[in-house]
């Protein structure tokens, strides 16, 4: 059956309701001439990055001693315009959000050398970024025994992958760039299925084995040589809020997790005064709401299963069996 045509005489007045709702429903619409970053370009940089930080493990083969030089200076460059235009950006945005202040009265401010100032400063980072998450592929590779080579860590591992986007993200977040730190973060929570925030601080030799379902909030402090396992979180107990109803997002909301600490899956630890203390071990499935002292193994009680077996012409068999 052919398409009628008539029907598209609809798509003028159709047109019009869509754009009426621009206004009416102006909180989800972005108008005007203050570009926000562009989603494609901060991916771009996040995997540009990722061949500076991992080269050979990446797009690039044949690197050698003798021309990485030049193909890192290539991505170097590369990365200094990307960063400082979507940087100034995302300062452009956020001043007109924090002031009202519309697109004329922000060219008082050069946001492009702000930007530029920023993703030089950042870039700098860069050799101490490699050197913490070495120590990050290290923990993967020493704790797990189904784990061959350090490359296998680099080419299979999605919890390595949300962590490298952690780290970088966490250093622009740190240098107070708005906005894209959350959208590399988020990238990498769409692909591994892991969600750290990038506010998170986060000690060395962090291993998250499987990864799917892991949650690490925003005022999360994690300690070195930290190990989780899928499905664990570590939230809010609760969101306070001020006299006017408000919620207060300025004070520690998440738990903190001390040195050597092994948390199982689907383990949740919940608020900001909750510290599990250094070598402690989260059983599979605690709830877990206050503090625990150094050298604490938390765990359920062990539960009971109950098996039903039906066996054609006989009664049913039923028993429970202690785990």
């Amino acid at each position: 059956m052919a398409s009628d045509f008539r029907l598209k005489e609809q798509l003028p007045d159709l047109t019009s309701q869509i754009v009426d709702t621009y206004t009416s429903v102006g909180t989800i619409n972005h108008l005007g001439h203050c570009p926000l970053p562009s989603y494609d370009v901060v991916v771009s940089s996040l995997a540009d990055l990722k061949e500076v930080i991992y080269p050979g493990y990446q797009r690039r083969e044949g690197l050698h001693i003798g021309n990485v030089t030049y193909h890192v200076g290539d991505l170097i460059d590369g990365l200094h315009d990307k960063l400082t235009t979507q940087i100034a950006r995302a300062l452009r945005h956020e001043e007109r959000v924090n002031t009202g202040k519309g697109d004329d009265d922000a060219e008082e401010i050069d946001y492009e050398a702000m930007g530029q100032a920023m993703a030089i400063e950042f870039l700098k980072r860069i050799p101490r970024i490699r050197e913490i998450l070495a120590t990050d592929v290290q923990a993967a590779f020493d704790g797990d025994p189904a784990c061959q080579t350090i490359d296998e860590v680099i080419f299979c591992y999605p919890g390595l992958d949300a962590i490298t986007v952690f780290r970088i993200a966490h250093e622009l977040h740190r240098l107070k760039v708005p906005f894209i730190p959350r959208m590399m973060t988020e990238c990498a929570h769409k692909e591994t299925g892991i969600d750290i925030h990038p506010g998170a601080t986060i000690g060395n030799h962090f291993f998250i084995d499987h990864g799917t379902g892991v949650v690490v909030g925003e005022t999360c402090n994690i300690g070195n040589h930290v190990k989780l396992y899928q499905g664990v979180t570590l939230g809010a107990l609760s969101f306070p809020t001020d006299a006017d109803g408000n919620i207060i997002r300025s004070m520690k909301r998440h738990p903190t997790l001390e040195d050597n600490v092994v948390v199982y899956a689907n383990a949740t630890i919940l608020g900001g005064k909750t510290t599990i203390g250094h070598d402690s071990v989260i059983g599979s499935s605690v709830w877990l709401t206050h503090s625990v002292e150094p050298y604490t193994t938390v765990i359920l009680e062990k539960p009971k299963l109950r098996l039903k077996a039906d066996t054609p012409g006989e009664l049913t068999a039923e028993a429970n069996y202690q785990i």
